[in-house]
């Protein structure tokens, strides 16, 4: 079994019981004490506004975008504070020039961040299609009928060989929200580019557990209460300056120049649109929210995320080699253990139901509460997700959970 010497994220960092194992913020993270604390300084501040200067105001959501550009290996230009996933991608998808007989193209199976953005796009004619990954990958209310990866599953080449004149932009998850599987980011954008199609990602199920190369990206969204560790209500949009400055500026009025300064009349309306990320920003910032977030990212940025991919990765190998041996698990571990060796997974491990239904996983997750263990299924298949704060004693107890699952 694993030895765990040095956990990237500190247990103390966190509220959580010694007595609870929570493997699911690929749902819902746990917040850092930190966070809370700098979300109570702020609103302690709020109860006596006369201390919140403009500066002090202006400084909030700068010192978010620059943590978030430092998680990123981004520029903190190039961020634009949202509300959640699908409120980047929404952005994103209102700012493109996309027209009658343009289409969208997805993988079958996406979470709805990722679907509803391009579809409400067909009022105006543009075409939305999906693509199915492997043989037999089927989503909806199909969803359990659906066989999972196969060891040899190739998605960038279905995806690539599915572009067509047509196609203006290829919308992925970086990693699956279901069966957690990781795409070649790199592979799709070089398609992706010599056919002059956009690369838009939706990174949440990667975000704080994954790096990430933007370069080879035009577009990356991301909500923050998952692996970003902090309370729901804010997202993350990173656009390439290329794409950005063929992007329609959403109109508010703090995405113009001087904006929040008060160095001009409001009323002057001759102003240039910014071309950074606030271009795309909705008004006033959520100062409370924004806090937190900054904090969570700093957490985060002090572990680092190449130590905590690390660490997750251990976690990973230890859980499915225990599964190896596990009757009821066996065949579904060989399967993962190849595709964690190909690296198609990493921290999310989705075991498929092969058949067993939504009743054995709800069976599953009765029996993992029972014992103090929080999880996750979605659409056939049960989600174990680590992060940094996992330990040894964790790994421990959800083996002898799925261990103890009859043949």
């Amino acid at each position: 079994m694993l030895c765990v010497m040095h956990l990237p994220l500190s247990r103390d960092l966190f509220t959580l019981p010694r007595d609870l194992t929570w493997v699911m913020h690929c749902a819902e993270g746990p917040v850092p004490i930190r966070a809370a604390d700098a979300a109570h300084a702020f609103l302690t501040k709020e109860l006596a506004p006369w201390t919140l200067g403009v500066e002090e105001w202006l400084k909030i959501p700068q010192r978010a975008r620059a943590e978030a550009a430092r998680l990123l290996g981004a520029e903190a230009s190039q961020v634009t504070l949202t509300h959640s996933t699908s409120a980047a991608l929404t952005i994103l998808a209102q700012t493109l020039a996309l027209g009658p007989g343009d289409e969208v193209m997805v993988p079958r199976g996406e979470f709805p961040s990722n679907a509803w953005p391009w579809r409400a796009l067909e009022s105006r004619g543009v075409l939305f299609r999906e693509v199915p990954l492997w043989p037999g990958h089927t989503s909806g209310a199909a969803c359990l009928n659906s066989t999972p990866p196969p060891v040899d599953v190739d998605p960038e080449l279905r995806l690539l060989e599915a572009l067509r004149p047509e196609t203006k932009l290829l919308a992925v998850s970086w990693v699956r929200f279901q069966d957690g599987l990781t795409l070649d980011l790199p592979r799709l954008y070089d398609g992706c580019r010599g056919r002059g199609v956009i690369l838009a990602v939706d990174g949440i199920q990667g975000a704080g557990t994954l790096p990430i190369d933007l370069s080879v990206t035009d577009a990356f969204a991301t909500g923050v209460h998952k692996g970003l560790l902090a309370p729901q209500g804010h997202g993350l949009l990173w656009t390439s300056d290329a794409l950005r400055a063929a992007m329609h500026p959403m109109g508010s009025w703090m995405s113009v120049a001087d904006a929040d300064l008060g160095s001009r009349p409001y009323t002057d309306l001759q102003r240039e649109w910014l071309t950074d990320g606030r271009r795309f920003e909705q008004g006033g910032q959520h100062g409370l929210g924004l806090s937190a977030l900054t904090e969570s990212l700093r957490v985060l940025n002090e572990a680092t995320v190449t130590a905590i991919r690390a660490h997750t990765h251990e976690l990973t190998q230890a859980l499915l080699q225990a599964l190896r041996r596990t009757p009821a698990f066996e065949a579904e571990a060989a399967r993962l253990l190849e595709l964690f060796a190909r690296g198609r997974i990493h921290h999310l491990v989705g075991l498929h139901h092969h058949g067993r239904g939504s009743a054995f996983l709800n069976a599953l997750l009765e029996t993992a509460r029972a014992q103090g263990i929080y999880a996750t299924a979605r659409e056939g298949y049960l989600r174990i997700a680590w992060h940094g704060y996992h330990d040894e004693t964790d790994l421990e107890r959800v083996c002898h959970w799925l261990q103890g699952t009859p043949a």
